[in-house]
Formats: structure tokens, C-alpha cells, sequence
């Protein structure tokens, strides 16, 4: 397998974690047993429940062995693990939180702020060691803290913007492919010198193309070609009227009007059935691909390039990754929040060989947030046959952008003039002044300056 390492930028402070509203309500679901709400049993042992996404295979029976070791290593504490389908997850949650019903512990990739601003859930410097807090780096600070209190201890971290390549199909069409495009010129060089070698059905490129998922994948690509993100840094006032903004989204414009990508989606930007088919030389997706590439498509492993997405050409090493993010929080009304954060701390927070065969067996897709654990996987056996592993790890992560801390309606926004600009419905101006004025809106109806982060 070739992969591409590049010089790893100035680490850029993440600002953020990311809401990706109705991209959450979609992410899986099932229903859920039990009572929400632990409670002290009368023979002395404090009962709590912990909600979890349902996700993969390997990853719900890491969930349920994870509490199965807990519940085994003392008598005080009992936690019931409950695994919630995605696509219920939302109607689940808000049902349980009216009721007053909320499990004590649950898993979350929402946005921080948000759930801090709605007293939803629990502070954790009181109910989780110093010493375990921290342990968590500072590329995670952003969803783990909000003004210097922890409210989330981070899982994992996952870059959503990662550039995979077919070697084979570089190298016909006499493209270097021991290497990403370092800038958008040279990805638009490439597609030109791949177009005329492809079959009727295949593409140079799939990347993001709705407006849902360019609202949430491109948040990077946004710092990297404005230098800021799409509200000012009081949140006064929208910020995409600018040369960066137009820059982008021209970018994309060309993908589509050269007929670079498909104008139809082959695959969802999440999955990889459009590479593994080899329809396309370049598919943009989150560094989670690579698992499915793995299980699905193994005949490409060694012929598959992984690097960071290409850069605006005046950039300066500003990343162009968003960072996705998974934490677990505390319930702000959990009547064992003590015991609640003795389970947290235990599980992830603790003896970093408790999370070690979750990075391996999700195929060092995804990043560790504490360096113990970091060193730990990187020295599993399996490590040595995952390569893609220190690029994602060491290349791409350190430097990646955490999701806008702002409503999700102002990612929409961007996400929509994207889409409308690439397709052509709409000139760059008047898209940028439909996203401002809807900005706008969402400005004054959520009094967003006095919810601005302060730092």
C-alpha cells in the first residue's frame, strides 16, 4: 500500500465541536431496554445506565464488553449498557430528558456548547480524577472543555476529510501516486491528465456534493481557503463576503462543469462502495473509509494512497481537515453522578488496555485523544500491517479543525450556497447573499453574540 506523508502544519487551535443536526438523526437506531436513571439499590450497589449509538459490530461488542469488565472489577456500581440504533437516537434522548428518565452516562458527538448553554449535562472536574482530565490532549480540548470546566471526556477523534487514491489508476494516466495533490491546482492538474484514460462510468473524483454534507465535511476546507469561519468572531455578523469564500466554492464548480465528478452521487460521502468499484481515482471521506476499504474491499488495500486533502494554493498551512469527535458526557440530572463518573473514568479514561482493541479492531480508522493510549495501539501487533495508521494519526490529525461551535442552520447555510454555486443555479454573489441574509436570521433569532465562546 503507498502512502503519503506531508510535513504536519502548525498545529491550529480547534474551535469547536461539531453539531451536524439532521446528519446525527440519521446515523443508526433501535430500541432501547431498561430505565433510564440509575439509582442506589437496597443492598447497597448503585445502579446507572449507560446509552450507546449503535455502530459497527466490533464496535457495539467492545460497548458491551467494556461494561461487562467494569461491572466484574467491583461490587458498588452496576451500570446496564442499553444500545440505541442511531435513527432513534434523537427521539429516544429528548423522550428520556422530559421525562426526567436521562441515562447517567451516554454517548455524544453533538456540540458541546450546546448541551453546556442547555444544562443538560454534568461538569466532570468534580466526579473525574485531575490526573485522568488531564490526559487529554489538546488537539481535544474543544469538546472536552468550555471555559476551563471539562463537560465531556473524548473517545475518539476522526478526521472527516481525508483524500484516498487508486495507485492504479494514478499511474495509467501518468499521475505521480506516491503522493496527494499538495493544493487544489494540482488535484484539477491530475483530473485533467486522468478524464481522457477513464471508462464510461468512472470519474476522477467523488467528494462532497449536497448541501447537508458540505455543510458539515468542508468546515476545514473553509478555514483553510478564509482563514476564519462563516461568522465573525463575536458572532455578530455572517463572514463568508470574502475572496476565500467565492475561492471554494469556485473550486468545486470546476470538479462539476469539467465533469470531473459525478453529477449523480455513485456512493454517500460516508461510504466507499464508489472506490472499491473503482469508479473514481479520488474519493474524499472521513479517515473511517479505510475500515470498510479493509473488509469490503481487501483486493485494494495495496493498491490505495491516503493523505490530507489539498490545499487552497495561498493557504499558508492552514488545514483543511475537520476534525469529527466522540465523547461520553454525564447527565446534568443523574442522581449517581459520582458513581457515573467512576464508569467513565474506568472505561475510557483509565488503563489505556481497555481501549486498545477498540482502535485495532476499527482498524486504526480513528484517533486516540490520550498519548498513553496513543503509544499503546501504535504498539499492538496489529499496527505493523495497518500503515495508514501514522498518517491519519501523525499527518492528518494533529492539524485538523474541530466542527463550528455556532447552529447548525449557519453551517446549512455555507453548506447550501456550496451546492447551488457548484451546480450553477446560483453566481457566487447571489448565493453568498442568500447564505448571509440567512445567517442573519439565525444571528438575531438566537441572540447568538451573547452565546459567542469567550475564549
Amino acid at each position: 500500500m503507498r502512502i503519503t506523508t506531508r510535513t504536519r502544519r502548525t498545529a491550529i487551535a480547534a474551535l469547536g465541536a461539531l453539531a451536524v443536526g439532521s446528519l446525527l438523526a440519521a446515523c443508526g437506531a433501535g430500541t432501547p431496554g431498561g430505565t433510564a436513571g440509575g439509582d442506589g439499590g437496597e443492598d447497597g450497589v448503585t445502579t446507572i445506565q449507560f446509552w450507546h449509538r449503535s455502530f459497527t459490530p466490533v464496535e457495539n461488542e467492545w460497548y458491551a464488553d467494556i461494561v461487562k469488565q467494569f461491572n466484574k472489577s467491583q461490587d458498588e456500581i452496576k451500570v446496564v449498557d442499553t444500545e440505541v440504533p442511531a435513527d432513534a437516537w434523537d427521539q429516544k434522548m429528548k423522550a428520556a430528558q422530559a421525562a426526567g428518565k436521562a441515562p447517567d452516562v451516554y454517548t455524544s458527538s453533538a456540540n458541546l456548547l450546546d448541551l453546556v448553554n442547555a444544562g443538560s449535562v454534568h461538569e466532570l472536574d468534580s466526579i473525574v480524577s485531575k490526573d485522568a482530565l488531564g490526559e487529554i490532549m489538546d488537539t481535544a480540548t474543544s469538546i472536552s472543555e468550555v471555559e476551563g470546566k471539562h463537560y465531556a471526556y473524548p473517545l475518539l477523534l476522526e478526521p472527516q476529510t481525508v483524500l484516498f487514491w487508486n495507485t492504479d489508476m494514478l499511474d495509467a494516466a501518468g499521475v505521480d501516486s506516491s503522493a496527494a495533490p499538495e493544493t487544489w491546482d494540482d488535484l484539477l492538474a491530475a483530473c485533467a491528465k486522468i478524464q481522457p484514460t477513464l471508462a464510461e462510468g468512472q470519474y476522477c473524483i467523488s467528494p462532497a456534493q449536497d448541501a447537508v454534507t458540505m455543510a458539515w465535511s468542508t468546515v476545514g476546507q473553509q478555514y483553510n481557503f478564509a482563514g476564519h469561519l462563516a461568522l465573525t468572531d463575536d458572532w455578530s455578523a455572517p463572514d463568508i463576503d470574502n475572496d476565500g469564500y467565492r475561492d471554494l466554492m469556485t473550486q468545486y464548480k470546476e470538479l462539476w462543469d469539467k465533469g470531473y465528478m459525478p453529477k449523480q452521487p455513485l456512493a454517500a460521502y460516508v461510504g466507499g462502495e464508489d472506490f472499491g468499484q473503482q469508479k473514481v481515482a479520488f474519493k474524499v471521506s472521513g479517515s473511517w473509509m479505510m475500515s470498510e476499504i479493509g473488509s469490503d474491499y481487501a483486493d485494494l488495500l495495496a493498491k490505495t494512497g491516503v493523505g490530507a486533502f489539498p490545499s487552497a494554493s495561498g493557504a499558508d498551512g492552514r488545514t483543511a481537515t475537520t476534525m469529527g469527535n466522540f465523547t461520553w458526557v454525564v447527565d446534568a440530572k443523574s442522581k449517581n453522578a459520582e458513581a457515573a463518573g467512576k464508569f467513565l473514568e474506568w472505561a475510557i479514561a483509565g488503563d489505556p488496555e481497555n481501549l486498545v482493541p477498540f482502535f485495532v479492531d476499527t482498524q486504526f480508522t480513528k484517533v486516540p485523544v490520550r498519548q498513553s493510549v496513543q503509544d499503546a495501539v501504535a504498539a499492538s501487533q496489529e499496527a505493523a500491517d495497518a500503515p495508514w495508521s501514522s498518517i491519519i494519526v501523525d499527518d492528518i490529525a494533529p492539524d485538523a479543525i474541530a466542527g463550528a461551535t455556532y447552529p447548525w442552520d449557519v453551517n446549512l447555510a455555507v453548506g447550501t450556497a456550496m451546492e447551488s454555486v457548484m451546480k450553477g443555479s446560483a453566481s457566487a454573489d447571489d448565493a453568498i447573499n442568500t447564505a448571509k441574509a440567512a445567517i442573519q436570521t439565525v444571528i438575531d433569532r438566537d441572540g447568538l453574540p451573547d452565546k459567542a465562546p469567550k475564549n
